[in-house]
């Protein structure tokens, strides 16, 4: 059974530990030994145990890990999605396991951590144990490739929150509640999930519909505009090579495949400049 000490006790590393030692489930996990917080001293956290999770924000795991004293039969590894494995300097087994599923709170994230998710891993192979110790899938992620990863997760989790947000309230405003078009959304990612998103994209930019488009720009308060424009832009961006750029009369104005930027004025409708 394999000894893991905790450095940071926010939701990450707790719901690790949760999940890690099996709590809930009934099952023989791994033995947390601690959980070392802010104003502890972490000189000896590597001290007798297989592994140190570094569990705090991205700006403090150099420090941290700086700060704990080397052992080299320990690994230091750290929860970042954009770090890589040079923060862990000076300790000689590295690793990085970033899980690719949000972490609300300590419960929650104990239970989707141990459902098996996607992990990220890098560095000494006890990321890929403990990622397969919960079941989960693995990937590979060099230092290099790690801001564009990140920047894929935060898009894929952060984001589609923050659109949420809108949707409420944009509903709000119609008098509509955000539970109405939920379904709207499950739906939505299913077929992306089925189909990749371009083939799973539909509504009014696919159709090149853009008197509904200026219709919706009308409607919407203005502090909403720029992130609808922003939406309709990345639609857009799926179609371009799918069919020839056209105009709010359906008239053919480009060559298909054409860049985005290339046809601006014929691409979004024609409020989009003057009201965005």
């Amino acid at each position: 059974m394999p000894t893991v000490r905790f450095v940071g006790p926010g939701r990450a590393g707790r719901s690790l530990a949760a999940a890690l030692s099996g709590v809930g489930w009934g099952g023989v996990g791994w033995e947390v030994v601690g959980m070392l917080g802010r104003g502890d001293d972490v000189a000896s956290a590597a001290d007798d145990v297989d592994v140190v999770v570094i569990a705090t924000p991205d700006d403090a795991v150099a420090d941290v890990a700086a700060a704990i004293r080397p052992r080299p039969s320990t690994v230091v590894l750290h929860l970042s999605g954009s770090l890589g494995l040079d923060v862990l300097a000076p300790h000689a087994r590295r690793a990085a396991l970033h899980p690719l599923v949000p972490l609300p709170t300590p419960e929650v994230g104990a239970q989707r951590l141990a459902a098996g998710p996607t992990f990220a891993v890098a560095g000494d192979p006890m990321a890929r144990r403990m990622a397969e110790a919960l079941g989960g899938r693995v990937v590979e992620v060099a230092d290099a490739d790690r801001p564009a990863y990140h920047a894929a997760a935060v898009i894929a989790a952060n984001h589609v929150v923050a659109l949420l947000g809108q949707v409420e309230r944009v509903a709000a405003s119609a008098g509509l509640p955000l539970d109405a078009f939920l379904d709207l959304t499950r739906a939505a990612v299913d077929d992306v999930a089925r189909l990749g998103p371009r083939r799973a994209l539909t509504g009014p930019a696919v159709r090149g519909d853009w008197a509904t488009l200026a219709s919706h720009l009308e409607a919407l308060a203005p502090e909403e505009r720029a992130g609808y424009n922003a939406g309709v832009g990345l639609a857009l961006q799926l179609t371009v090579g799918e069919r020839p750029a056209t105009d709010a009369t359906g008239a053919g104005a480009g060559a298909e495949g054409a860049e985005i930027d290339d046809v601006p004025e014929v691409r979004m409708p024609p409020v989009h400049a003057g009201v965005a």
